[in-house]
């Protein structure tokens, strides 16, 4: 990634930067992700889709005002999209339940994730959270989750699977 876009250290992370400099993409906020080109009868259900053809991420409007933690990690999923499962694809359409609510608790049983979807969240996650700026932050801040939260504007549970990934040894508070 080129420095002018992001230095590899300042945070949070321009998500936004990143896929209009780097990719040519365009985020849009939607009120009704039905409308988009070729949406299954789901839509109500989705978080965010990517337009291959424009190019285009549209990002579900009410969820990214409440959210922006979510609305970041939802660009960088449908981004994880973009980098590795465009091929021969028009669109594809993420639900609600694979990018992960921070309305569901931690202890409910989380839906299956095909493993396309869980290489799209590993990738916002990476995008967002990268491994050494996290664990450098994660000592900084004694692994403090909110205040890693604030640091990568990222949602609670987004953070807390990057912990587990990076940090497997600590351990979570309930």
């Amino acid at each position: 990634m080129p420095e002018y876009v992001w230095d590899g250290e300042t945070l949070p992370v321009p998500v936004e930067d990143v896929v209009d400099s780097c990719y040519g993409l365009h985020v849009r906020l939607v009120d009704d992700l039905s409308t988009a080109p070729g949406a299954p009868d789901i839509a109500g259900t989705l978080s965010g889709l990517l337009l291959t053809g424009p190019g285009e991420i549209w990002v579900k409007r009410d969820e990214a005002m409440r959210w922006p933690g979510r609305r970041r990690f939802t660009i960088g999923h449908e981004l994880g999209h973009w980098e590795l499962h465009r091929t021969g694809q028009q669109s594809l359409f993420c639900r609600t339940a694979t990018i992960g609510s921070d309305e569901v608790p931690e202890a409910a049983p989380a839906p299956p994730v095909s493993p396309t979807e869980e290489e799209a969240n590993i990738f916002a996650a990476a995008l967002l959270m990268p491994a050494e700026v996290f664990v450098d932050e994660f000592a900084r801040l004694n692994g403090e989750i909110q205040a890693l939260c604030d640091r990568f504007n990222c949602s609670m549970k987004a953070v807390r699977h990057r912990i587990r990934a990076l940090v497997p040894d600590h351990p979570l508070p309930e």
